[in-house]
């Protein structure tokens, strides 16, 4: 008991019964030097610009960067025949509309409706370039051209194998606002190209939805009515429709018999075939 009374005196010397408080000073912020590396403020007055600071350490003593906005990535992704077209044309007329400079990007691959135009399933239309890959577009507008461009459109986005090196670059180094439109899934419902490697650097996702050919519930899928295995088919009504999960799965089952039963026929043929010249 002796020792818990001299223990707790003890401490009283050091830890008073008046609990010790700071001063808070709320109404500014202390004044601080610059420090020695650039710090990314965002503020929601200039549309969340990253301003670096100081100015005169970036290379940039005028602050002409404050001024030049940052790079977007937009990506809107869906079945066949949800108006992913139509969503990115809006878009691209919106942001022409705006004043901004933009250009228009297709595979040289589809050439279902036109060669040097984006077009949809309705008839919207609007003048593109039509390449096999996107890391050739810069020099084929010419870099001059392209410092000016604003915006760029992708449409079908998933044939283009280098896709995310040039959404990185684009948006991240030139500090350009890509919109792409694309599938985001084969007629298997497996990843189809780079579409959605895309993902983690996109600003915004848009997954729209189509109609179902067979019931018009919303289709989240397309199913492939040929026999076709390839992943790669560019096709349009003919070939695809929009299905919702329960007709998908259906169809799958019924495409599958249909596969069985052509190559049970194909092996009959074959096998009479050999009798007839097994008997000649």
């Amino acid at each position: 008991m002796k020792k818990t009374l001299l223990l707790s005196a003890s401490l009283a010397r050091f830890f008073p019964s008046r609990p010790f408080i700071p001063s808070l000073n709320l109404s500014a912020p202390p004044s601080l030097p610059y420090p020695e590396f650039l710090s990314l403020t965002r503020t929601m007055s200039s549309s969340l610009e990253p301003t670096l600071s100081p100015a005169g350490r970036s290379g940039d003593p005028t602050g002409a960067s404050r001024c030049r906005p940052t790079g977007e990535i937009h990506v809107i992704v869906g079945p066949m025949f949800a108006g992913k077209t139509t969503a990115l044309l809006r878009r691209i007329n919106s942001e022409c509309n705006n004043g901004r400079n933009v250009a228009m990007i297709k595979s040289s691959k589809d050439v279902r409706y036109a060669v040097d135009s984006v077009v949809t399933h309705d008839g919207m239309k609007f003048p593109c370039w039509a390449l096999p890959n996107l890391l050739s577009f810069k020099d084929k507008l010419g870099a001059e051209e392209y410092d000016k461009l604003d915006v760029i459109g992708i449409d079908e986005a998933q044939f283009f194998d280098d896709l995310y090196d040039f959404c990185c670059n684009a948006a991240d180094c030139d500090r350009k606002t890509v919109i792409l439109a694309g599938l985001d899934g084969d007629y298997m419902r497996r990843s189809f190209g780079s579409v959605l490697d895309i993902i983690p650097l996109a600003d915004s996702i848009t997954k729209l939805t189509a109609r179902c050919e067979l019931c018009s519930k919303r289709a989240f899928f397309t199913l492939r009515k040929t026999d076709e295995t390839k992943t790669e088919l560019i096709g349009g009504s003919d070939v695809y429709m929009p299905v919702c999960r329960q007709h998908y799965v259906n169809g799958q089952a019924v495409m599958e018999v249909t596969r069985t039963v052509l190559e049970s026929c194909s092996e009959v043929q074959t096998d009479f075939c050999l009798e007839e010249v097994a008997i000649d």
